[in-house]
């Protein structure tokens, strides 16, 4: 479900790879500007990046449709999110007349954009103000130390006693080496 207060959004469905390969690329683009976002689709050695730049692109077409004083330097990539689609099961032929299933996976692709800030004045100013030290830690924000682990036991705690000082002693000592002409079955023992 998408928010409210989206200026645009695209849904690319049925696309021919795997949920998870075209999250790694989404999760590139989540939270940049469009301009910035697009760069980022052009220049990722990604098959999908294409795919999800078209997607990119569409959800600007559809903010500028229904919005058309919207200034597109302001508009963020706020949702984007990819749903697993369905899978084609597939058999591929394996050794000795067996049969391996293949499934081609597909997945869902949606992008949502809405307005922020002042455009480029407004992406320029807040890494400045980061670099000297203004806003760095937001209000409220501060990150408690974290609380001291307890140290590790020692290997020598973990050990298991060897066979000769178990009280057992039922288990057969497999140390020795074994006998010249006893190695594989090839031969070459010795």
């Amino acid at each position: 479900m998408l928010p409210a207060g989206l200026v645009g959004h695209a849904r690319l469905r049925y696309l021919g790879t795997s949920a998870q390969k075209a999250r790694l690329v989404v999760d590139m683009i989540r939270g940049r500007h469009v301009e910035e976002a697009m760069g980022t689709l052009r220049f990722t050695p990604k098959a999908v990046a294409r795919e999800i730049l078209k997607v990119l692109d569409s959800a600007v077409a559809n903010a500028r449709v229904r919005k058309p004083e919207v200034d597109v330097d302001r508009l963020v990539v706020t949702t984007a999110f990819v749903d697993g689609g369905p899978s084609l099961k597939r058999i591929r032929p394996a050794p000795m007349g067996r049969a391996f299933r293949v499934q081609k996976r597909m997945c869902h692709v949606t992008l949502g954009l809405s307005e922020t800030g002042h455009g480029r004045a407004a992406r320029t100013a807040r890494p400045a103000a980061q670099a000297q030290g203004q806003d760095a830690v937001p209000a409220g924000k501060e990150h408690a130390a974290a609380p001291a682990r307890t140290p590790r036991k020692s290997k020598a705690a973990h050990a298991r006693p060897s066979g000769k000082e178990s009280a057992g002693g039922s288990r057969p000592d497999r140390s020795k080496a074994r006998m010249p002409g006893s190695g594989s079955k090839r031969g070459g023992g010795g």
